[in-house]
């Protein structure tokens, strides 16, 4: 029995829905957080404590433009993607899409006609949904069949769809949408049934293909039988022709094999008005970024590698390499090079924000970044590197993962970037190992800096720190807990294991965010940077932890719980961070004689 009733009110000048508690015994509280989030508690005399009866949302699909417009949304399990286009639609960014990110929705068939207000044009049936979001529907008629309601909605060219609903009282309802069909859900206990208009071309496929499933059931028997034969045959030809090639990881830069443009020397000049200290963006060990503006207007960051760089020639292939093959809404976007006299340049994307180290570890800029701003970032960074490590045409290990590597636009959404150190993997591979150890110290996996062992777990492991980074607010190598000293991951794990991990949180957020996020993201970063790389978590398992409610294991002990010496003063963490991100290492092996 449900504790509430619910009422539709429909009248000429207004629509609304009240809700009604008809037994008074019961106490119920509604509460709406800063993110949206609702929840419906009712009193426990027992205890004297308020208990959750009801919350919202529960589910990705619940999340308002979760799959974007013209879309479906359906979720069974983990490695769903339940985003689908509806008929007569295909995803805007198809990339995006393959990535698991359909929040940019779909758009009509590039191939139909743009118009659908044309002869031959009809609705297809889509059955068993919860309807689009309303508020862009109106009312026809609160009386008309289902024939008549097609011939309304089909009048007016603007109509994108049609439903009728039973009211209470009013027998059926003819509802139309105008525009963008928002938020539709797959629900098998609804009765809702959307038809939605398509043109002649997609009308004509939806029954060819209906006549089809009816007369040639033999060939539905045996389609997965013909797609199994044709992946083997498609990856027998890759095989082979992988084997015939021989050829490593290393491309040569040219405007063929990486389909980017090339700017002349002269043309970078003119840009940054010959590099002027003004149009300086920031420095580093690789050398100087500069703003440019191009000869059409488009404003260009622009990465000049120094010729003392540890970023030589072999990186500067790499990272032009890397990139070019790589799109993505969380990764920065190379437009074009340079490689003339002995200059070495990386034209991007320009993203007015700059990176994340200079708004989370300024004491003023700090206060831009609210607790919905650096969750959306985590995820963000989190679905950026699960592009790289799963869903790109080349698994990627980025190898050199921090906060200042870490661009904002001017939505402030994340994108990762700095490719220089990253490596292919090639088929299964999964790990490597190398006698030149580059990155960052306090970023670094212990067996990558001890060992050279690194791997896609070495990943999880940075992105762990800059989670930590992010809820706190404070750098790892540089943090300092008196009596004892301990880097940012040994006191997050120190209060942890006192269950007084809410202590870490960026005291800038002052009370304004949700402690259970919170929790859960320090236990996610602390689940990534545990000693050993088998215990981490992949960034799949870390998108869906960051995506839904699902139970989160506990975390073991976090490698680089390094204490000060009182011995040797001079080392320490609170060194100045290292504007290169190229650090030799020297390895030591024991070799018996």
């Amino acid at each position: 029995m449900s504790l509430y009733t619910s009422t539709f009110v429909n009248d000429p000048d207004e629509k609304y829905t009240f809700y009604t508690v008809p037994d008074d015994s019961y106490l119920i509280r509604l509460i709406v957080d800063y993110s949206g989030h609702v929840r419906a508690l009712t009193w426990r005399d027992s205890d004297g404590q308020w208990k959750e009866y009801w919350k919202y949302p529960q589910f990705q699909c619940d999340y308002y433009r979760h799959c974007g417009a013209f879309s479906t949304c359906e979720f069974a399990n983990i490695n769903q993607f339940g985003c689908a286009c509806l008929p007569g639609f295909e995803p805007k960014y198809p990339l995006e899409w393959s990535a698991r990110d359909g929040s940019a929705g779909c758009v009509r068939k590039r191939l139909h006609t743009s118009s659908v207000c044309q002869h031959g044009e009809g609705f297809v049936k889509v059955e068993n949904v919860i309807l689009p979001e309303s508020s862009a529907a109106v009312w026809v008629d609160m009386s008309k069949s289902l024939a008549d309601c097609e011939v309304q909605c089909k009048r007016n060219c603007s109509c994108s769809a049609y439903a009728i609903i039973a009211i209470a009282g009013k027998k059926y309802g003819c509802l139309t949408w105008y525009k963008e069909l928002v938020d539709i859900r797959y629900d098998r206990s609804e009765s809702h049934d959307l038809y939605v208009r398509v043109d002649a071309y997609e009308l004509a496929d939806t029954t060819r293909k209906s006549n089809d499933s009816r007369e040639k059931p033999m060939l539905a028997v045996l389609a997965p039988s013909i797609a199994l034969l044709w992946f083997l045959i498609s990856l027998f030809a890759y095989l082979w022709l992988k084997k015939r090639a021989k050829k490593g990881t290393e491309l040569q830069v040219n405007s063929t094999s990486t389909e980017l443009e090339y700017f002349k020397l002269s043309t970078v000049a003119a840009a940054t008005n010959n590099f002027s200290p003004a149009n300086k963006l920031g420095q580093g060990g690789f050398g100087s970024v500069y703003k440019g503006l191009l000869a059409n207007g488009l404003e260009v960051a622009i990465k000049r590698l120094s010729r003392s760089s540890g970023q030589g020639t072999e990186e500067f292939k790499n990272e032009v390499m890397v990139i070019a093959k790589l799109q993505h809404r969380n990764l920065v976007k190379l437009l074009g090079y340079c490689n003339q006299d002995a200059e070495q340049m990386l034209i991007y994307e320009y993203l007015p924000n700059k990176s994340l180290d200079s708004f989370l570890f300024h004491e003023s800029r700090r206060l831009l970044l609210d607790w919905r701003k650096r969750f959306d970032i985590i995820v963000g960074i989190a679905r950026g590197i699960l592009y790289l490590h799963q869903d790109s045409r080349l698994r990627i290990i980025h190898r050199d993962l921090k906060c200042s590597n870490i661009l904002l636009d001017a939505e402030m959404n994340p994108k990762i970037s700095d490719f220089g150190m990253a490596k292919i993997f090639e088929g299964n591979q999964t790990e490597d190992r190398t006698r030149r150890v580059v990155g960052t110290f306090g970023y670094m996996s212990p067996e990558y800096a001890v060992l050279g062992n690194f791997s896609v777990k070495s990943d999880v492991f940075s992105f762990g720190v800059m989670l930590l980074e992010i809820v706190s607010g404070k750098k790892n190598n540089r943090f300092y807990q008196q009596d004892p000293p301990l880097t940012l991951i040994g006191h997050v794990w120190e209060l942890w294991r006192e269950e007084k991990a809410l202590e870490i949180v960026d005291p800038s957020l002052t009370e304004l965010y949700d402690p259970r996020d919170a929790l859960k993201c320090i236990q996610i970063g602390l689940l990534c940077v545990q000693e050993d790389a088998a215990d981490r978590p992949s960034m799949l398992a870390v998108v869906f932890m960051l995506s839904s409610e699902t139970e989160i294991p506990s975390p073991k002990q976090p490698a680089f719980l390094f204490r000060k010496s009182d011995k040797f003063p001079d080392i320490a963490f609170d060194v100045e961070d290292e504007q290169c991100s190229v650090n030799e290492v020297t390895i030591t092996e024991f070799v018996c004689r």
